[in-house]
């Protein structure tokens, strides 16, 4: 665990949760697994604090617990999971494009209340939908459900594990902690739900707000006596589901940047056929055989089954090995190898980092070197035709970035360095893990950055927003267009103008954020899969 990587997590936690939650969460960080009296007593906090704060960071899966034979419960902090939450955005973003807005907010739901029941899920989506609609119109609970059971059906969603309730239960006192244990076959099992109604509109409950939660409830004769259907059963965000799409994307588009098109929609076919049937962190898709390719073609792809053969072929031929031949069985048995397409696309990373930051020969020279394994300097020279000057200064430059690596060969025992062999190496994994480093202390910066930002402008962001509120109140009333520009005018031309910049400033950092979790993803993808073959 970096230092990096704490301070990250101490600035999504607070954002996210707040002061207390953060402190909590990132003292179990750094200290790794405690029972409750201690996070008390290293805290400083008081006990209900800490209980609420543990409370809020186990209902986000951002904290386990576990019993230790002497019935103490213990708390522990996943650092991992906590950086997730820079990925929220792409996982929302992702969603829209899948399922559409219904879809979007069904995901935004859980990950901004961590668990959830459908039934809740789906009401609270629907009023939502309901109040951007047109008047007059509203979203029935039943399409809500639907596109549920779409994101349950592909995996974006799953169950949470149930407490386990043992036979004997009568015999003893309770546990100190509930057990939660989940069927591998239930996982992603919808419950049959009546939901029969339609989303509300704030406004129009107003009136009666106390009956508003018995109004959306699905009409039972014994309604406030019979329990929800589905209480006890909830839900979570799939974010293995996700990641499993995002590189399957990265890996669709590296095709279509190396090949063609018709290369990256054949990739992407097997990928389809294989999303469900392979977990995330298999190193292969399960063999499929040409002629089921074929078959699941896009329609109006209009290839013949010899045309990709073809391509599968050349596929296969191609060194990078995104896509390897398993057998001859049914027109050719095909698998994609995810271990060396995520090699691929890191190597790709650290080369496009180099050529940015050092220039186009020192990527000519970390290329010679990747390929050839091992040179000494005078080769380098030779091979990338570079002067020496100039090869030495590169060689030193990415040597002292930890870009590239020195091994010493000693001739004779003594290290003699007239007698000695220096050769210049490429360590992948080790490079990648520098730069997932590089990749974190950036991300801090641009939220630190961001945060100073919007607190320099605080007094003009407020004075901004009162005067939209005071706007949207008068507009509710039917004003006239002149009373409406007298109020606009409350914020005079340079503040306007301020406020602009701070918006376009906002927006580019939070681009940057975004981009530089694509590269984290992308090399914390490599550095798993890596580590899982050895």
């Amino acid at each position: 665990m970096t230092q990096a990587e704490i301070k990250l997590c101490s600035l999504l936690l607070q954002e996210h949760f707040g002061e207390i939650v953060e402190k909590i969460g990132v003292h179990l960080i750094r200290t790794g697994s405690q029972p409750l009296r201690v996070i008390v007593h290293d805290t400083g906090t008081s006990l209900d604090q800490v209980k609420k704060a543990l409370c809020v960071l186990i209902q986000h899966n951002l904290v386990m617990y576990q019993v230790h034979k002497r019935g103490v419960v213990e708390y522990e902090a996943h650092c991992s999971r906590v950086l997730r939450m820079l990925r929220y955005p792409r996982y929302i973003y992702t969603t829209k494009a899948l399922y559409g807005d219904t879809g979007e907010l069904i995901i935004e739901e859980l990950l901004l209340n961590g668990k959830m029941t459908m039934s809740a899920v789906v009401k609270k989506v629907a009023d939502r939908l309901t109040e951007t609609v047109e008047d007059g119109k509203t979203m029935d609970y039943a399409e809500v459900s639907n596109t549920f059971m779409q994101l349950a059906d592909t995996r974006f969603v799953q169950r949470c594990p149930m407490v386990h309730t043992p036979e004997n239960s009568d015999t003893g006192p309770p546990p100190p902690a509930p057990n939660l244990v989940i069927n591998e076959k239930d996982m992603y099992l919808v419950p049959k739900l009546s939901l029969i109604g339609k989303g509300k509109r704030r406004r129009s409950s107003d009136e009666d707000a106390a009956g508003e939660p018995k109004a959306k409830r699905p009409k039972h004769p014994t309604d406030n006596k019979e329990p929800i259907p589905d209480d006890g059963i909830y839900w979570q965000a799939n974010l293995d589901r996700f990641h499993q799409h995002f590189r399957d994307q990265a890996i669709v588009s590296a095709v279509a940047n190396r090949m063609d098109q018709t290369s990256s929609e054949i990739v992407r076919a097997m990928l389809r056929m294989s999303e469900v049937t392979t977990s995330s962190d298999a190193p292969f898709t399960q063999p499929l055989s040409s002629n089921e390719i074929f078959r699941s073609l896009p329609v109006g792809y209009n290839i013949s089954k010899q045309v990709l053969d073809q391509y599968l072929t050349l596929l296969a031929d191609d060194p990078l090995e995104f896509v390897g031949k398993s057998g001859d069985s049914g027109g050719g048995m095909y698998v994609i190898n995810f271990c060396k397409a995520l090699a691929s696309l890191a190597t790709a990373t650290l080369e496009s980092v180099i050529q940015e930051r050092f220039g186009s020969r020192c990527a000519r020279i970390f290329r010679l070197v990747l390929q050839k394994k091992h040179l000494e300097q005078k080769q380098v020279e030779d091979f990338a035709m570079i002067p020496a000057k100039e090869a030495k200064d590169m060689l030193y430059k990415m040597l002292s970035e930890n870009f590239i690596s020195l091994q010493e060969i000693p001739k004779t025992p003594d290290h003699a360095p007239s007698r000695t062999f220096y050769l210049y190496t490429v360590n992948i994994l080790s490079a990648a893990r520098m730069l997932l480093h590089r990749c974190y202390k950036s991300v801090t910066n641009l939220i630190e950055r961001r945060q100073f930002e919007t607190k320099e402008n605080k007094r003009l962001l407020e004075k901004s927003q009162r005067v939209e509120a005071i706007i949207a109140s008068v507009q509710a009333t039917g004003a006239e267009e002149a009373q409406l520009q007298e109020i606009e005018e409350m914020i005079t031309a340079p503040e306007r103008q301020q406020l602009e910049t701070l918006k376009r400033n906002v927006n580019k950092l939070d681009a940057s954020e975004i981009q530089v979790d694509e590269t984290i993803f992308l090399l914390e993808s490599y550095i798993e899969s890596t580590m899982k073959r050895q």
